[in-house]
């Protein structure tokens, strides 16, 4: 299937104008037709899963797995708790401090996800915009959790981390995932959250746990509905 770069752009979440300066730069695989150009859905699904980008046109990735197999995203967030006030000066540090609030993990898978999150970082930023990262490691961890986590972690400060829009950071859902199914499965539930304005605002606030999962709640029923 051929797309549009307007379907892309909304796919990925992101700004025709991104996606205008990724093609000239060489960063995402396009087709030619004619002097249009367009995208391959197959290609582009491989890339944005080899790049770790949130991309669905319709909200539902990872449809190969039976629904019971998929993890909630609510539940993964309430797993991983909300922290706020994580502290640090940059990205580096901000990240150990983030890595450090999972402290239900031991200590040196801890140590581990935190050198895989800087690997990570270190071939493209996880800053999606809108003061929004969503720092993972590109591999599962040696010893993944049994099922899926994601910390939201609220920044002391906003922080330069090179998002795609140049803007700060201020809020990171810290992603761990068992298999990269689950990743993309809720990397699509809360790149679908996100999209909305309303809820962008409403994370500025840094709400409590229970005001946030109340509000993921909404939306995970809003896409089991369609």
């Amino acid at each position: 299937m051929k797309l549009p770069m307007k379907t892309v752009a909304g796919g990925l979440n992101l700004p025709v104008s991104t996606i205008d300066r990724w093609i000239r730069q060489g960063r995402i695989p396009i087709q030619r037709s004619g002097i249009d150009v367009v995208f391959s859905h197959a290609a582009l699904e491989k890339w944005a899963a080899t790049h770790n980008l949130p991309f669905s046109l319709n909200g539902s990735q990872a449809n190969d797995l039976p629904p019971e197999a998929l993890e909630s995203l609510v539940a993964a967030m309430q797993r991983g708790k909300v922290c706020h006030r994580v502290a640090g000066t940059d990205a580096v540090a901000v990240l150990r401090s983030a890595v450090d609030c999972i402290d239900f993990l031991s200590k040196d898978i801890r140590d581990e996800l935190f050198e895989k999150l800087i690997e990570r970082e270190g071939l493209a930023s996880t800053g999606i915009g809108n003061g929004i990262a969503i720092p993972h490691p590109r591999d599962p961890l040696s010893r993944p959790p049994e099922t899926p986590i994601i910390a939201t972690c609220f920044l002391e400060k906003p922080i330069d981390f090179n998002a795609i829009d140049d803007h700060p950071v201020s809020v990171f859902f810290l992603l761990i995932s068992p298999t990269v199914k689950h990743h993309l499965h809720l990397l699509s539930r809360l790149s679908f959250c996100i999209r909305d304005k309303a809820f962008v605002a409403f994370l500025r606030a840094h709400p409590d746990g229970a005001a946030l999962f109340s509000r993921i709640a909404e939306f995970e029923k809003q896409l089991d509905d369609l």
